[in-house]
Protein backbone atom coordinates (compact mmCIF):
# COMPACT_ATOMS: atom_id res chain seq x y z
CA UNK A 1 0.00 0.00 0.00
CA UNK A 2 1.75 3.32 -1.12
CA UNK A 3 -0.64 6.00 -0.38
CA UNK A 4 -2.41 7.54 2.86
CA UNK A 5 -5.85 6.17 3.76
CA UNK A 6 -8.60 7.31 6.37
CA UNK A 7 -10.47 4.35 7.71
CA UNK A 8 -13.28 4.60 10.46
CA UNK A 9 -13.50 1.98 13.47
CA UNK A 10 -15.99 -0.07 12.66
CA UNK A 11 -19.27 -0.89 15.53
CA UNK A 12 -17.83 -4.30 16.42
CA UNK A 13 -14.90 -3.15 16.89
CA UNK A 14 -15.31 -0.70 20.25
CA UNK A 15 -12.89 -0.70 22.52
CA UNK A 16 -10.08 -2.66 20.49
CA UNK A 17 -6.33 -1.47 20.71
CA UNK A 18 -5.04 0.51 17.79
CA UNK A 19 -2.11 -1.93 17.36
CA UNK A 20 -4.35 -4.75 17.68
CA UNK A 21 -6.95 -3.06 15.14
CA UNK A 22 -3.79 -2.90 12.45
CA UNK A 23 -2.94 -6.48 13.53
CA UNK A 24 -6.28 -8.12 11.93
CA UNK A 25 -6.02 -5.39 8.85
CA UNK A 26 -2.59 -6.39 7.81
CA UNK A 27 -1.83 -9.78 9.84
CA UNK A 28 1.74 -9.40 8.04
CA UNK A 29 2.94 -6.70 10.32
CA UNK A 30 4.67 -6.93 13.61
CA UNK A 31 4.56 -5.07 16.89
CA UNK A 32 7.88 -2.86 16.38
CA UNK A 33 6.74 -1.48 12.77
CA UNK A 34 3.25 -0.24 14.08
CA UNK A 35 5.15 0.93 17.47
CA UNK A 36 7.70 3.26 14.81
CA UNK A 37 4.81 4.15 12.48
CA UNK A 38 2.40 5.27 15.90
CA UNK A 39 5.55 7.01 17.56
CA UNK A 40 6.31 8.99 14.74
CA UNK A 41 3.27 10.41 14.33
CA UNK A 42 2.10 8.43 10.68
CA UNK A 43 -0.58 6.74 12.76
CA UNK A 44 -2.97 9.44 13.68
CA UNK A 45 -6.71 8.57 15.51
CA UNK A 46 -8.61 11.36 15.08
CA UNK A 47 -6.28 13.85 13.63
CA UNK A 48 -3.84 13.38 17.00
CA UNK A 49 -1.15 11.04 17.69
CA UNK A 50 -2.07 7.82 19.32
CA UNK A 51 0.34 4.88 21.26
CA UNK A 52 -0.34 1.61 19.96
CA UNK A 53 -2.18 0.95 23.44
CA UNK A 54 -4.96 3.13 22.94
CA UNK A 55 -8.63 2.09 23.06
CA UNK A 56 -10.40 2.92 20.14
CA UNK A 57 -14.14 4.00 19.96
CA UNK A 58 -16.49 3.05 17.36
CA UNK A 59 -16.32 5.84 14.36
CA UNK A 60 -12.97 6.75 15.00
CA UNK A 61 -10.97 8.09 12.41
CA UNK A 62 -7.96 6.79 11.59
CA UNK A 63 -4.73 7.94 9.35
CA UNK A 64 -2.98 5.01 7.69
CA UNK A 65 -0.11 5.66 6.06
CA UNK A 66 2.05 3.49 3.30
CA UNK A 67 2.64 0.31 4.73
CA UNK A 68 4.71 -2.54 3.62
CA UNK A 69 4.01 -5.07 1.07
CA UNK A 70 2.57 -8.57 2.79
CA UNK A 71 4.80 -11.32 1.64
CA UNK A 72 3.43 -13.71 -0.90
CA UNK A 73 1.24 -16.39 0.99
CA UNK A 74 3.22 -20.15 1.96
CA UNK A 75 1.24 -22.86 -0.01
CA UNK A 76 1.41 -24.98 2.95
CA UNK A 77 -0.77 -21.88 5.00
CA UNK A 78 -3.15 -21.86 2.61
CA UNK A 79 -6.05 -24.43 2.74
CA UNK A 80 -7.08 -26.52 -0.14
CA UNK A 81 -10.95 -27.13 -0.87
CA UNK A 82 -11.10 -30.79 0.99
CA UNK A 83 -10.16 -28.35 4.01
CA UNK A 84 -12.47 -25.52 3.62
CA UNK A 85 -15.39 -28.10 3.19
CA UNK A 86 -14.18 -29.81 6.64
CA UNK A 87 -14.17 -26.68 8.43
CA UNK A 88 -17.55 -25.71 7.04
CA UNK A 89 -19.08 -29.10 7.86
CA UNK A 90 -18.03 -28.24 11.73
CA UNK A 91 -20.78 -25.68 11.84
CA UNK A 92 -23.41 -25.97 14.39
CA UNK A 93 -24.70 -22.17 14.62
CA UNK A 94 -23.51 -19.41 12.80
CA UNK A 95 -24.95 -15.70 11.98
CA UNK A 96 -23.69 -12.43 11.39
CA UNK A 97 -21.48 -12.02 15.04
CA UNK A 98 -20.82 -15.79 16.43
CA UNK A 99 -19.56 -19.05 14.87
CA UNK A 100 -20.21 -21.93 16.47
CA UNK A 101 -18.33 -25.33 15.59
CA UNK A 102 -18.51 -29.04 17.07
CA UNK A 103 -15.00 -29.25 17.33
CA UNK A 104 -13.59 -33.09 16.83
CA UNK A 105 -12.09 -35.00 19.35
CA UNK A 106 -8.32 -34.52 18.71
CA UNK A 107 -8.07 -31.38 16.95
CA UNK A 108 -6.07 -29.00 18.84
CA UNK A 109 -7.90 -25.70 19.01
CA UNK A 110 -4.75 -23.72 18.63
CA UNK A 111 -1.39 -24.77 17.00
CA UNK A 112 2.15 -25.58 18.72
CA UNK A 113 5.61 -26.22 17.95
CA UNK A 114 4.24 -30.06 16.77
CA UNK A 115 1.16 -28.89 15.60
CA UNK A 116 0.25 -28.18 12.28
CA UNK A 117 -3.31 -28.92 11.81
CA UNK A 118 -5.40 -26.49 14.20
CA UNK A 119 -9.22 -24.77 14.80
CA UNK A 120 -7.52 -21.76 14.53
CA UNK A 121 -5.58 -22.61 11.41
CA UNK A 122 -9.01 -23.69 9.69
CA UNK A 123 -10.48 -20.58 10.53
CA UNK A 124 -9.11 -18.98 7.41
CA UNK A 125 -12.01 -20.74 5.28
CA UNK A 126 -13.95 -17.89 6.52
CA UNK A 127 -11.59 -15.61 5.39
CA UNK A 128 -8.50 -13.30 6.87
CA UNK A 129 -8.36 -9.94 8.77
CA UNK A 130 -11.41 -8.81 9.82
CA UNK A 131 -13.20 -11.76 8.12
CA UNK A 132 -11.21 -14.17 10.58
CA UNK A 133 -13.18 -15.32 13.10
CA UNK A 134 -11.80 -15.12 16.99
CA UNK A 135 -11.70 -17.41 20.09
CA UNK A 136 -13.87 -16.81 22.86
CA UNK A 137 -12.47 -20.15 24.57
CA UNK A 138 -10.89 -23.07 24.38
CA UNK A 139 -11.46 -26.85 24.66
CA UNK A 140 -8.67 -29.50 25.20
CA UNK A 141 -7.35 -31.43 22.14
CA UNK A 142 -9.24 -34.62 23.24
CA UNK A 143 -12.35 -33.11 24.18
CA UNK A 144 -15.18 -32.66 21.58
CA UNK A 145 -18.04 -30.61 21.65
CA UNK A 146 -19.30 -26.89 21.56
CA UNK A 147 -16.90 -24.16 20.62
CA UNK A 148 -17.66 -20.79 20.45
CA UNK A 149 -16.11 -17.69 18.08
CA UNK A 150 -17.17 -13.95 17.64
CA UNK A 151 -17.00 -12.58 13.72
CA UNK A 152 -16.33 -9.59 15.15
CA UNK A 153 -13.27 -7.92 17.56
CA UNK A 154 -16.56 -6.56 19.94
CA UNK A 155 -18.41 -9.97 19.74
CA UNK A 156 -15.34 -11.97 20.26
CA UNK A 157 -14.23 -9.68 23.53
CA UNK A 158 -18.25 -9.49 24.43
CA UNK A 159 -18.63 -13.87 24.38
CA UNK A 160 -15.26 -14.08 26.05
CA UNK A 161 -16.10 -11.65 28.99
CA UNK A 162 -19.41 -14.03 29.32
CA UNK A 163 -17.03 -17.19 29.88
CA UNK A 164 -15.01 -14.70 32.20
CA UNK A 165 -17.65 -13.34 34.70
CA UNK A 166 -18.87 -17.29 34.65
CA UNK A 167 -21.98 -15.84 32.77
CA UNK A 168 -21.82 -19.11 30.13
CA UNK A 169 -23.75 -21.93 31.31
CA UNK A 170 -21.69 -24.81 30.58
CA UNK A 171 -22.39 -29.06 31.04
CA UNK A 172 -20.21 -31.45 29.53
CA UNK A 173 -20.86 -34.92 29.27
CA UNK A 174 -18.35 -37.37 30.80
CA UNK A 175 -18.23 -41.21 31.18
CA UNK A 176 -15.96 -42.36 34.90
CA UNK A 177 -15.27 -45.18 36.33
CA UNK A 178 -17.26 -46.37 39.00
CA UNK A 179 -19.71 -44.00 40.43
CA UNK A 180 -19.22 -40.87 42.77
CA UNK A 181 -21.13 -41.25 46.64
CA UNK A 182 -22.90 -39.40 46.65
CA UNK A 183 -24.35 -38.93 42.78
CA UNK A 184 -24.24 -35.20 42.57
CA UNK A 185 -22.74 -32.14 44.29
CA UNK A 186 -19.74 -30.36 44.05
CA UNK A 187 -15.89 -30.60 43.72
CA UNK A 188 -14.26 -27.23 45.30
CA UNK A 189 -10.57 -28.02 45.35
CA UNK A 190 -7.57 -25.53 44.07
CA UNK A 191 -5.36 -26.72 41.50
CA UNK A 192 -1.75 -25.90 40.46
CA UNK A 193 0.43 -26.74 37.23
CA UNK A 194 3.10 -29.07 38.02
CA UNK A 195 5.56 -30.67 35.59
CA UNK A 196 7.11 -28.92 32.42
CA UNK A 197 6.22 -29.48 29.05
CA UNK A 198 4.53 -32.83 27.90
CA UNK A 199 4.62 -33.51 31.70
CA UNK A 200 2.89 -30.70 32.88
CA UNK A 201 -0.65 -31.44 34.61
CA UNK A 202 -2.51 -29.95 37.17
CA UNK A 203 -2.90 -31.48 40.56
CA UNK A 204 -5.17 -30.70 43.75
CA UNK A 205 -2.92 -28.15 45.40
CA UNK A 206 -3.53 -25.89 48.93
CA UNK A 207 -4.69 -21.95 48.44
CA UNK A 208 -1.55 -20.73 50.14
CA UNK A 209 0.89 -22.32 47.09
CA UNK A 210 1.55 -19.63 44.86
CA UNK A 211 1.04 -21.34 41.74
CA UNK A 212 -2.72 -22.79 42.95
CA UNK A 213 -6.29 -21.47 41.69
CA UNK A 214 -9.66 -21.91 42.82
CA UNK A 215 -11.64 -24.24 41.05
CA UNK A 216 -14.97 -25.57 41.29
CA UNK A 217 -16.73 -28.23 39.71
CA UNK A 218 -20.46 -29.06 39.87
CA UNK A 219 -21.46 -33.03 38.89
CA UNK A 220 -24.83 -34.71 38.15
CA UNK A 221 -24.79 -38.80 37.93
CA UNK A 222 -27.05 -38.87 34.74
CA UNK A 223 -27.11 -42.74 34.30
CA UNK A 224 -24.71 -45.97 35.83
CA UNK A 225 -23.54 -49.25 34.14
CA UNK A 226 -23.82 -51.68 37.46
CA UNK A 227 -20.75 -50.60 39.46
CA UNK A 228 -18.08 -50.26 36.25
CA UNK A 229 -19.05 -46.67 35.08
CA UNK A 230 -21.12 -43.54 34.91
CA UNK A 231 -22.34 -41.07 32.88
CA UNK A 232 -21.95 -37.47 34.27
CA UNK A 233 -23.10 -34.14 33.38
CA UNK A 234 -20.09 -31.64 34.78
CA UNK A 235 -20.18 -28.26 34.90
CA UNK A 236 -17.37 -26.19 35.59
CA UNK A 237 -17.49 -23.01 37.29
CA UNK A 238 -14.05 -21.92 37.03
CA UNK A 239 -12.32 -22.32 33.86
CA UNK A 240 -8.86 -23.83 34.65
CA UNK A 241 -6.70 -26.03 32.22
CA UNK A 242 -7.74 -29.72 32.52
CA UNK A 243 -10.32 -28.78 35.60
CA UNK A 244 -12.58 -31.70 34.51
CA UNK A 245 -10.07 -34.34 34.22
CA UNK A 246 -7.98 -33.16 37.33
CA UNK A 247 -11.13 -33.28 39.26
CA UNK A 248 -12.36 -36.34 38.46
CA UNK A 249 -9.33 -38.14 39.24
CA UNK A 250 -9.02 -36.19 42.68
CA UNK A 251 -12.19 -37.57 43.83
CA UNK A 252 -11.38 -41.13 42.49
CA UNK A 253 -13.13 -41.34 39.29
CA UNK A 254 -11.12 -40.09 36.25
CA UNK A 255 -12.79 -39.72 33.09
CA UNK A 256 -12.28 -42.98 30.76
CA UNK A 257 -9.99 -42.92 28.15
CA UNK A 258 -7.67 -40.50 29.63
CA UNK A 259 -3.87 -41.16 29.40
CA UNK A 260 -3.00 -38.01 31.75
CA UNK A 261 -5.20 -38.25 34.58
CA UNK A 262 -5.90 -41.80 35.28
CA UNK A 263 -5.86 -44.53 37.42
CA UNK A 264 -5.05 -48.45 37.53
CA UNK A 265 -9.10 -48.66 36.95
CA UNK A 266 -9.44 -46.12 34.61
CA UNK A 267 -6.65 -47.74 32.34
CA UNK A 268 -8.43 -51.22 32.32
CA UNK A 269 -11.63 -50.13 31.52
CA UNK A 270 -10.30 -47.45 29.38
CA UNK A 271 -9.11 -50.76 26.64
CA UNK A 272 -9.97 -49.10 23.31
CA UNK A 273 -11.87 -45.60 24.08
CA UNK A 274 -10.83 -42.46 23.61
CA UNK A 275 -10.94 -39.68 26.33
CA UNK A 276 -14.92 -39.45 26.94
CA UNK A 277 -14.96 -36.19 27.61
CA UNK A 278 -17.70 -33.87 25.37
CA UNK A 279 -18.91 -30.12 25.70
CA UNK A 280 -22.27 -31.01 25.44
CA UNK A 281 -24.35 -28.10 25.74
CA UNK A 282 -23.38 -23.87 25.80
CA UNK A 283 -26.40 -21.04 27.09
CA UNK A 284 -24.47 -17.72 26.38
CA UNK A 285 -25.84 -14.18 25.80
CA UNK A 286 -25.60 -13.48 21.99
CA UNK A 287 -23.08 -10.13 21.74
CA UNK A 288 -26.05 -8.41 20.34
CA UNK A 289 -29.48 -9.73 20.98
CA UNK A 290 -31.12 -12.67 23.26
CA UNK A 291 -29.67 -15.91 24.08
CA UNK A 292 -27.48 -18.78 22.44
CA UNK A 293 -28.78 -22.34 23.62
CA UNK A 294 -26.25 -24.40 21.58
CA UNK A 295 -25.56 -28.35 21.72
CA UNK A 296 -23.30 -30.63 19.89
CA UNK A 297 -24.04 -33.92 18.83
CA UNK A 298 -21.99 -36.74 20.44
CA UNK A 299 -18.81 -37.27 19.13
CA UNK A 300 -17.84 -40.87 17.37
CA UNK A 301 -15.09 -41.48 20.08
CA UNK A 302 -18.19 -40.82 22.59
CA UNK A 303 -20.25 -42.89 20.89
CA UNK A 304 -18.29 -45.92 20.99
CA UNK A 305 -17.99 -44.98 25.13
CA UNK A 306 -22.16 -45.25 25.19
CA UNK A 307 -22.08 -48.50 23.18
CA UNK A 308 -19.90 -49.84 25.01
CA UNK A 309 -21.91 -49.35 28.27
CA UNK A 310 -25.24 -49.49 27.10
CA UNK A 311 -26.09 -45.43 27.30
CA UNK A 312 -28.38 -43.76 25.30
CA UNK A 313 -28.23 -39.76 25.20
CA UNK A 314 -32.04 -39.62 25.54
CA UNK A 315 -31.84 -40.30 29.39
CA UNK A 316 -30.00 -36.96 29.84
CA UNK A 317 -32.43 -33.85 30.89
CA UNK A 318 -31.45 -30.92 29.13
CA UNK A 319 -30.81 -28.80 32.39
CA UNK A 320 -29.02 -31.80 34.42
CA UNK A 321 -28.14 -28.41 36.92
CA UNK A 322 -31.70 -26.81 36.77
CA UNK A 323 -32.49 -23.56 35.38
CA UNK A 324 -31.90 -21.33 37.87
CA UNK A 325 -28.23 -21.28 37.40
CA UNK A 326 -26.94 -17.86 36.59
Amino acid sequence: MNEVRTLFVDAGEDGVRLDRWFKRRWPHLNHIQIQKLARSGQIRVDGGRARPDTRLAAGAQIRVPPLPQAPPPRDRDQLDPREIAFARSLVLHEDDEVLVLNKPSGLAVQGGTKTTNHVDRLLSAWGEGLERPRLAHRLDRDTSGVLVLGKSPGAAAKLAAAFAKRQARKTYWALVVGFPKPGAGLIDLPLAKKGVGDREMVRPADLSDPKAEAAQTEFVTISRAGDRAAWLALSPLTGRTHQLRAHMLAIGHPILGDPKYANEASNALSLGLKLQLHARRLVIAHPSRGQLVLEAPLSPEMRAGFARFGFTEHEAPAEPFGRSRG
